[in-house]
């Protein structure tokens, strides 16, 4: 990094003050950031965005399972009405 040259004491005042706000303001939102995560953490949100996972999965492979569940639900079927 190149440094600086200052040529009064106002300059350096005033990029310490420059560097003493930056500060503050990335302070303030990683307090704000903190804050929004802690609350998306509920049990209310995790739930709901579990069940929405689970129902996205689903709807999108209906035919993947149905082709998979429908052989064994047919031979049951078969089955049953055959007494075995």
């Amino acid at each position: 990094m190149e440094s600086k040259k200052y040529a009064s004491y106002a300059e350096i005042e005033r990029d310490l003050e420059i560097l003493k706000l930056e500060k503050e303001i990335s302070y303030h939102k990683l307090v704000l950031s903190f804050q929004k995560t802690k609350e998306s953490i509920t049990p209310q949100n995790v739930l709901g965005g579990l069940f929405s996972s689970f129902t996205e999965y689903f709807s999108h492979s209906y035919s993947q399972i149905l082709r998979s569940v429908l052989p064994y639900a047919i031979n049951w079927f078969i089955n049953k009405k055959r007494g075995n």
